[in-house]
């Protein structure tokens, strides 16, 4: 006997949500809007950018990876903030590329989707550009007279700077060089929300988490949460 299209619908669509129901290993409690600085980045992987802002590495939750595999990234959802994207959320290995929104879609956007605010790609790359927008960092630092420089800053006066206008503790992460040079470059910045996108403190566990997506990824770019006691240089173009 053929069902009735109007239930066939019906039994696709909590097919459809099944499959994205989260394991309890993959529930998370807050999500982390992470910021990377493109010449410090590019200096570690020896790519090019003319980029002089923050841009978004990811909106992360903090727990769970790749949740869903069988959700693929469709470029064709979001074609209306790709041009945001290009500009704020830049692929800085391979511009031309979506890969970079492919890997940060299947390994944390699937897992944000738990969350409605967050549960389809257009949902969660658009959440994830608000949020930064909101948080303008590069305009933040500048209140406070810090800018790409070859002067060297002291890390207390970064931190204060981004807890004073927040009013919560950040994560920053630096790439620390050889023991023979001083100072460590200001690399990533991440802030961290509630679920309901309300701020709280991050976490300031040692290591970062690298990038790494696609072929011709020569290496993983960590940075590891700033020396508090070493200068910082904030590297200029």
């Amino acid at each position: 006997m053929r069902l009735p299209c109007v239930l066939l619908l019906c039994l696709g669509a909590a097919t459809v949500s099944a499959a994205f129901v989260l394991s309890p290993s993959h529930s998370w409690t807050k999500l982390i809007l992470t910021h990377h600085w493109p010449k410090t980045f590019c200096d570690m992987e020896r790519c090019n950018s003319t980029i002089n802002s923050w841009t978004l590495h990811g909106l992360w939750p903090d727990k769970g990876q790749s949740c869903n595999s069988s959700w693929q990234f469709n470029s064709s959802l979001i074609e209306d903030i790709i041009p945001d994207m290009k500009k704020s959320w830049p692929n800085l290995l391979h511009p031309s590329s979506t890969a970079f929104w492919k890997y940060e879609w299947q390994k944390h956007g699937t897992c944000a989707a738990i969350l409605e605010e967050l549960n389809s790609q257009h949902k969660y790359f658009s959440k994830a550009l608000e949020l930064y927008h909101k948080m303008d960092l590069d305009s933040v630092l500048r209140k406070f007279n810090i800018t790409p420089s070859p002067e060297l800053y002291s890390f207390p006066a970064i931190e204060s700077a981004i807890e004073d206008f927040y009013g919560v503790k950040p994560k920053i992460q630096c790439v620390h060089h050889d023991k023979g040079d001083e100072a460590q470059s200001l690399g990533q910045i991440e802030i961290c929300f509630h679920s309901d996108f309300t701020l709280l403190d991050c976490d300031k566990e040692t290591v970062g988490v690298g990038l790494r997506f696609g072929k011709g990824a020569a290496r993983a770019s960590e940075f590891r949460v700033c020396d508090h006691d070493a200068p910082v240089f904030y590297p200029p173009l």
